[in-house]
């Protein structure tokens, strides 16, 4: 065998396995979101958590996530926050948070749910009926609601790209505990709350591993075709 055929092999060979690895790894990647779905799924299925049940550390908070949560508190109306350029259902608008104040002083805040952004008028607020009073608010156990690239650092107003909860915490001058409650239930304040699963997307993990094997299998073929097959049948 000549220079140039072991060449063509080993760069066959190569691509092989380097396509083969990379729908292995999509796999394992449909595999992990699968498990990490079926254990929030776990953690849903728990009696739901009491307030003086609520991490108060990080690390404690974080096994609390995904746990059904009941909280009685105040509105703290006057501090809520618009996050923009969040989308639901494939529509640009606001993810709205309002923090609850708690009977021991705390805070949870708390992600109501999603309001469309108006389209003529980007800086116009939609309306947020806030009962005044005790109210008690049913929803899940989450992380801070996510940050999205911004060009500003330390927004203030309504209108926010992201929130960090200490900064926010001192701005408002209220404990803040480490984790947020994402709202469920009744939507009769006009929010939507079609929170998105974490395993929705395992098919496209499926889709992209088909697409790796069948590449390795094309560059295999070729192989064999060009290199073993075909020479063959001209020799003849």
């Amino acid at each position: 065998m000549n220079a140039r055929r072991w060449i063509v092999l080993l760069a066959a060979a190569a691509g092989v396995a380097v396509t083969a690895r990379l729908g292995v790894w999509q796999l394992d990647r449909a595999a992990q979101k699968t498990a990490l779905q079926a254990a929030i799924d776990a953690r849903a299925a728990l009696p739901a958590l009491p307030a003086a049940d609520l991490a108060r550390e990080p690390a404690a908070a974080e096994a609390q996530h995904h746990r059904a949560a009941v909280l009685r508190g105040r509105w703290l109306a006057a501090r809520t926050v618009f996050l923009d350029n969040r989308q639901m259902g494939g529509r640009p608008g606001f993810f709205v948070v309002t923090p609850l104040a708690l009977a021991d002083g705390s805070a949870v805040l708390v992600q109501r749910g999603w309001a469309p952004r108006d389209a003529r008028e980007r800086t116009r607020l939609p309306a947020v009926p806030t009962p005044d009073g005790e109210v008690e608010v049913a929803g899940r156990i989450a992380p801070p609601p996510s940050r999205l690239y911004e060009f500003a650092q330390g927004e203030s107003g309504p209108i926010r790209q992201n929130l960090d909860l200490d900064a926010f915490s001192r701005e408002i001058g209220v404990p803040l505990r480490p984790l947020s409650l994402q709202q469920t239930g009744d939507a009769a304040d006009g929010l939507v709350r079609d929170w998105p699963r974490i395993a929705v997307d395992v098919h496209k993990h499926h889709g992209y591993a088909f697409q790796w094997f069948a590449l390795a299998a094309l560059i295999a073929c070729l192989y064999v075709w060009f290199q073993l097959v075909l020479p063959r049948r001209r020799a003849r």
